[in-house]
């Protein structure tokens, strides 16, 4: 570990870590920030003097902890809000987890079996009681943080239990085709592997929006001291070998529970530092990337005076730059004719590889949505709601290296005599009548409309 530091030490990451400030840190310890995808909401976990229930821990001699949150308001986060019971409860709560969306959480209470994964979401602006998550997750053994898949149909979580590869090890585990919202089943946990896991501690694991980093804390790989944040991106099957964050972000004390939004471009987490605000406080870390080559020789210092021409041509070697270029899609959900917002189910399938990479409800009061996607691919949009014809659409996203948003709103037509509906998602053989597979999801989905409602009578026309 001296060595390792002594390295990365020498080799600092070029960023800029600012306090989130004094309007969200407090004089008590702030710790374990999560963002959504977009950025707006901020959840973190804190032992405040208006803790649920008012008592002390008494035996580390601090309030209870609870989970605060705080909102964007243009540049700024507002001042946060402790959501109360059923929320938080007289014990220790936790934030671990967050779906891009912000309307599901995952709390930890370490009261329970050593420490257990509750899950939780929020209806009509009012958190429901906590779930406690079923035994594929929870066991007798130490369950401690947990994040979910950017598709929300699966959990990576972290546990000790028997038959790891030492101390905790990061698991994932995708929700089963039987499961409903009153009762979540999931398929058997599956160990990330060696790749990730180490004979020693991880903790803090995090998915990026777009499914292709994961960030968790280590003891092991090369660390500097203690936990240190580290990336690992997916590749093909498996995961590329972790890497460390860097230097100032990691340090030798121990660093744990590290978030980021969908870009990548900025990240979350807790530090302690003699000028902060309280005994531990939130930051953001602006990561700049690797810097430019400078290019500059002293035969060029008196250019602008000189009447030749300058004819070499000097190309810098290729700097990497591991950029996953993402757009956020955002809008709402409406009805067709009162334009009255739609909290509905959205589904959004590659069109290469027929994977439905994203599984989300838009917000009841606003019907707002939003979500992020690789560029350069094209997708299916579906969205179901009950009484509504399904709507569907082929969504190309041209290929960008630099983060973009598009806003696109969705309108739903009511299942009426006389509605009609395109089915965007019919592909065809060029100049055949020969159906592309990628037709079967949207056919799929006309055959469950035709089944939910059996009374339906439709008329299909088309051309090819």
């Amino acid at each position: 570990e001296c060595e390792d530091g002594k390295e990365i030490i020498r080799n600092p990451i070029r960023v800029f870590i600012d306090n989130v400030g004094n309007v969200v840190n407090s004089k008590w310890p702030e710790y374990s920030p999560i963002v959504n995808a977009d950025e707006t909401v901020l959840m973190f976990t804190s032992c405040r003097d208006v803790t649920t229930g008012g008592k002390i821990d008494p035996v580390y001699n601090e309030y209870y902890e609870d989970i605060y949150i705080s909102r964007k308001s243009g540049d700024v986060w507002t001042a946060p809000e402790n959501p109360g019971k059923p929320f938080n409860k007289d014990s220790h709560d936790a934030i671990v987890g967050l779906s891009p969306d912000a309307k599901w959480v995952l709390i930890y209470k370490g009261d329970e079996d050593g420490g257990d994964i509750y899950i939780c979401k929020i209806e009509e602006g009012e958190w429901q009681n906590p779930k406690h998550l079923p035994k594929e997750i929870n066991t007798d053994f130490h369950e401690s943080s947990a994040c979910f898949s950017p598709d929300m149909k699966g959990l990576y979580f972290v546990s000790d239990r028997e038959g790891g590869f030492g101390g905790q090890d990061n698991y994932y585990t995708a929700l089963s085709d039987k499961s409903k919202e009153s009762k979540l089943v999931f398929e058997e946990p599956v160990n990330l592997g060696s790749a990730i896991n180490t004979p020693y501690d991880e903790m803090g694991v995090f998915m990026r929006a777009d499914g292709q980093a994961l960030y968790f804390s280590s003891k092991g790989h090369k660390t500097m001291g203690g936990y240190d944040i580290f990336v690992s991106y997916r590749e093909n099957t498996g995961w590329t070998e972790p890497e460390n964050i860097g230097y100032p972000v990691n340090t030798t004390d121990d660093d744990v529970f590290f978030s980021v939004n969908s870009t990548g471009k900025r990240g979350y987490y807790s530090s302690v530092d003699v000028e902060g605000f309280g005994k531990r406080d939130l930051y953001m870390v602006t990561f700049l990337g690797p810097e430019k080559p400078h290019a500059y020789k002293p035969e060029y210092e008196n250019l602008a005076f000189e009447f030749k021409p300058v004819n070499e041509t000097r190309l810098e070697e290729e700097v990497e730059v591991k950029d996953y270029a993402l757009v956020k899609v955002r809008g709402k959900i409406m009805d067709q004719v009162t334009h009255s917002p739609l909290g509905v189910l959205m589904e959004i399938i590659d069109n290469q590889t027929f994977q439905m990479i994203a599984s989300f409800e838009s917000n009841e009061r606003t019907g707002e949505y939003m979500v992020s996607l690789p560029s350069g691919k094209s997708y299916a949009f579906a969205v179901k709601a009950k009484e509504y014809l399904f709507y569907s659409e082929n969504f190309e996203i041209p290929p960008t290296t630099v983060f973009k948003e598009i806003k696109k709103d969705i309108y739903l037509a009511k299942v009426k005599v006389g509605s009609k509906i395109v089915l965007k998602n019919i592909f065809f053989e060029f100049n055949k009548a020969t159906l592309k597979p990628e037709s079967i999801p949207e056919l799929e989905r006309l055959v469950k409309l035709l089944n939910d409602v059996p009374t339906l009578k439709i008329e299909i026309s088309g051309h090819t």
